[in-house]
């Protein structure tokens, strides 16, 4: 945890639709979204005046991609604090070479590290509940490790997700079974500004009610999500799409946070 006298006034928030805010639908915002990093953004803004905010993330991206399309610009900016997250994407594919990733990841942190900006990661959350994707909790297990070795080396602050065990993972989900709903981005800011070590005056929102199925009503919801959620995600496999084709970064340069 950082000392709670710090204060940060350049704030780049790099990554993936974790990062982006997908799941929590703001019409008001960028790419119609909010998320955990605006409502960080707007806790740490209220500490400190000359604060401004960038958010380079873009959903369906790739670790590789993340690094190659945002460090760069992210360094440019000289900001004081980064948030990454990424692996998401590469983990659910087919083939991955985790180490080879890990190798990737851990240069970009020790960059990062290097400008003297304060860095915080996440390790990616269990798929236990999910069992469409429970079948890559190993590659999960072992990114996980890794990133754990990279924080310890570079100095990094972690979230660690893969630990999250005093709610169940589906009442923090969006109707997709794999993005946070807007309880889960609030939570999520608040572990964050707590890992910071930052004051806040954030409280959980309410966690959704999970409703008790018969077996038949389990099968019927699960057909329902696969039609809605799963099948899409395949077809954008196998043609080679992205979600995140299209997508701008939603602050793509410093901005006031007010």
């Amino acid at each position: 945890m950082q000392n709670a006298d710090v204060t940060w006034h350049r704030y780049v928030a790099l990554g993936d639709s974790f990062t982006e805010g997908v799941g929590d639908p703001d019409p008001t915002r960028p790419n119609g979204l909010r998320g955990w990093a605006d409502r960080v953004a707007e806790a740490l803004a209220a500490r400190e005046p000359d604060f401004a905010y960038a958010n380079l993330a873009i959903r369906g991206r790739k670790l590789p991609a993340i690094i190659e399309e945002q460090i760069d610009p992210a360094l440019a900016l000289a900001p004081d604090l980064v948030t990454i997250h990424g692996g998401g994407n590469d983990v659910l594919r087919p083939k991955v070479d985790i180490d080879a990733l890990a190798g990737l990841y851990g240069d970009a942190i020790a960059r990062l590290r290097a400008s003297g900006a304060t860095v915080l990661m996440f390790t990616l959350p269990d798929t236990v509940t999910n069992p469409a994707f429970k079948v890559v909790r190993g590659r999960i297990a072992l990114f996980n490790e890794w990133v754990h070795e990279i924080a310890d080396t570079q100095g990094a602050l972690l979230i660690d997700m893969w630990r999250d065990h005093y709610y169940d993972p589906k009442q923090t989900l969006d109707d997709d079974r794999l993005h946070l709903n807007s309880s889960g981005h609030q939570d999520m800011a608040i572990r964050v500004l707590d890992a910071l070590g930052a004051t806040h005056a954030l409280e959980p929102y309410p966690l959704k009610e999970l409703p008790t199925l018969s077996a038949r009503e389990r099968v019927a919801d699960d057909l329902s999500w696969a039609k809605q959620y799963f099948a899409p995600w395949i077809k954008r496999r196998l043609t080679g799409r992205s979600s995140g084709d299209g997508v701008s970064p939603k602050y793509p340069t410093l901005t006031p946070v007010g």
